[in-house]
């Protein structure tokens, strides 16, 4: 599919998809006659994996990495033991940033809920209310 439906699918703007493109995260698997970019399922589902990280404060150069271990741990045939141990390592050390992060994301939640049932209880405590 072409870009703008790419674009569509995955609610993302065309400069999105052109940037992402340009840095070499989410690279189209082919490309027209004409020069427009081709984009299969498999890149949508990138483009949709990109789209989930960029909140999580992950640089371009760390999305990058660690797309680059994903698909090498998705290709992975275990003939070279050394290189799985090190896509696997890398894997591991996203997964500790990333369930640092749901940690940290829990604690502001928890934070939140606290401030909002505290000014819930002003307002419905308040003395112009009990009149």
């Amino acid at each position: 599919m072409q870009i703008g439906e790419a674009a569509s699918r995955v609610g993302l703007s065309l400069r999105t998809i052109r940037h992402w493109d340009e840095v070499g995260l989410v690279v189209p698997s082919e490309r027209s006659a004409g020069g427009f970019r081709l984009y299969t399922e498999a890149d949508i589902e990138r483009l949709a994996l990109v789209k989930t990280l960029k909140p999580l404060d992950f640089s371009l150069e760390q999305m990058r990495e660690l797309l680059d271990a994903i698909d090498g741990m998705e290709s992975d045939t275990g003939a070279d033991p050394g290189r799985t141990a090190e896509l696997t390592r890398r894997l591991a050390m996203y997964r500790a940033a990333a369930e640092a992060r749901v940690e940290a994301l829990r604690a502001q939640v928890q934070g939140l809920e606290l401030l909002s049932r505290r000014l819930r209880h002003l307002a419905n405590h308040h003395p112009a209310r009990q009149s």
